[in-house]
């Protein structure tokens, strides 16, 4: 009976096919490539100058959606302001407001 146990102890470790069956490492954390850390995208208000006709927000926007990293732009003529969703780790409010203001349409942003 004695060499039964141990029999029966090793084919438990040993499994039924014969192979030490052990328990597979996992890492803790890992990220698929469609979960990849993602920054959160950012929205900004600036105020614009100069701004006088119908065309001139048309202009506003295309100079700042022409900036890297800037996902949409909004731009509101009667309360001369664009609204802008931007990635901040690829682009810079700084560098948001000069495309505007090399432009012809300084911009400046508002608030925090």
């Amino acid at each position: 009976m004695k060499h039964f146990s141990k029999h029966l102890v090793a084919a438990a470790v040993l499994g039924l096919s014969g192979t030490i069956m052990l328990p597979l490492a996992v890492p803790a954390f890992t990220l698929s490539a469609s979960q990849a850390i993602v920054v959160k995208e950012q929205t900004r208000t600036f105020a614009i100058e100069n701004m006088y006709c119908a065309a001139c927000p048309i202009t506003v926007r295309k100079a700042m959606e022409g900036v890297a990293g800037v996902k949409s732009v909004k731009v509101n003529f009667e309360a001369k302001t664009a609204t802008v969703v931007y990635d901040p780790s690829a682009v810079t409010v700084a560098a948001i407001a000069a495309a505007s203001t090399n432009a012809g349409y300084p911009a400046k942003a508002i608030g925090s």
